[in-house]
């Protein structure tokens, strides 16, 4: 259960890490653009033009970023649900070798009672 614990928390750090990666790809793009518009020696339309390129890669990079960290969360998901399968599975085994030995406990103390009870 501890271990299931850290997954999910080491998930959900993971998580909570790419907001800010995101949110740095997008300040960084508007401020390399902004500064490019300052220091550019060119004509608006080549400015533009370089703008929209610009704009552009950064969509493509923010895309990737985003589907890579999508891509992770949901291999994490996966690694955590097929860990609580095993161990649930694990359990239910432990549960019914449990019930059968106090079963056969059981049978076992009930046939030597029979026993004590036929020879008196």
């Amino acid at each position: 259960m501890r271990r299931h614990n850290q997954e999910f928390e080491h998930a959900e750090n993971v998580t909570h890490a790419t907001k800010p990666v995101l949110t740095g790809l997008l300040v960084g793009g508007l401020i390399g653009a902004a500064t490019a518009l300052l220091f550019a020696p060119r004509s608006g339309e080549e400015t533009r033009a370089e703008l929209r390129d610009k704009a552009i890669d950064l969509r493509d990079r923010t895309t990737e970023t985003v589907k890579d960290t999508v891509s992770q969360a949901k291999s994490k998901a996966y690694e955590l649900k097929d860990g609580v399968l095993e161990k649930a599975d694990e359990l239910r085994h432990r549960g019914q070798r449990a019930v059968n030995e106090q079963l056969d406990r059981t049978t076992h103390a009930v046939e030597t009672g029979k026993k004590k009870v036929q020879e008196y």
